[in-house]
């Protein structure tokens, strides 16, 4: 039986975007947690957040290459369900904090993809993501979905240029478990459009995995 994907909205910086990304039916949102990111959010305001999201909504704290006392310090505060590793953290930096964690995979041309998923035996999952040389995330590119492998030892989370127009394409293409959004459904960097967000739901739900 084909299953449902799931969807993340990423790079959330209010209490409204929140809401409306809910309300469409995401599965998950995602707080940035990297001061360089137009999508910043700090303690303060994420904790509004997470405490809006309701029961079973999951709420990501998105990190890259930070300190531990940071994450620990924005753990202490914020509700936070799962991390998000979105850099060039060890496996034995991600296991640290205890808490299920996802590991990012930026899709660079000589990647070995089995290699590298085999490092992170314990993520709870696998992003993948495209590669732009000094840019973490949120570049807004797709990247060749033929690299993404059948099998994989943990979920496979798709993000990369992701909109409402290409991901029924995408899923299609991968066969995720789930996709991640978060350029694609805005009107200006760190702003939702609530009817990108609902149409990005919708065409998500349409197609399935598996």
């Amino acid at each position: 039986m084909a299953a449902q994907v799931r969807v993340k909205i990423c790079g959330i910086t209010s209490v409204g975007d929140a809401q409306v990304a809910v309300a469409a039916g995401a599965d998950a949102i995602g707080l940035v947690f990297y001061p360089a990111s137009p999508r910043f959010v700090d303690a303060g305001q994420a904790r509004a957040i997470a405490e809006c999201a309701g029961p079973f909504t999951t709420v990501v704290g998105l990190f890259v290459d930070a300190g531990a006392e940071f994450v620990g310090e924005v753990l202490s505060r914020v509700p936070l369900h799962l991390l998000q590793f979105h850099g060039g953290e060890a496996r034995s930096y991600c296991e640290q904090f205890r808490r299920p964690y996802l590991k990012a995979l930026r899709m660079k041309a000589d990647l070995d993809i089995g290699a590298a998923m085999a490092e992170y035996g314990s993520a709870a999952g696998i992003l993948l993501d495209a590669y732009r040389e000094g840019v973490p995330g949120g570049t807004g590119e797709t990247f060749d979905w033929a690299r993404v492998p059948r099998q994989a030892p943990a979920p496979l989370v798709l993000a990369g240029g992701l909109n409402c127009g290409n991901v029924e394409r995408a899923i299609a293409a991968t066969r995720p478990y789930a996709v991640d959004v978060s350029g694609g459904v805005e009107s200006a960097p760190g702003r939702k459009d609530p009817r990108k967000v609902a149409d990005f739901v919708a065409a998500a739900r349409q197609a399935r995995s598996f």
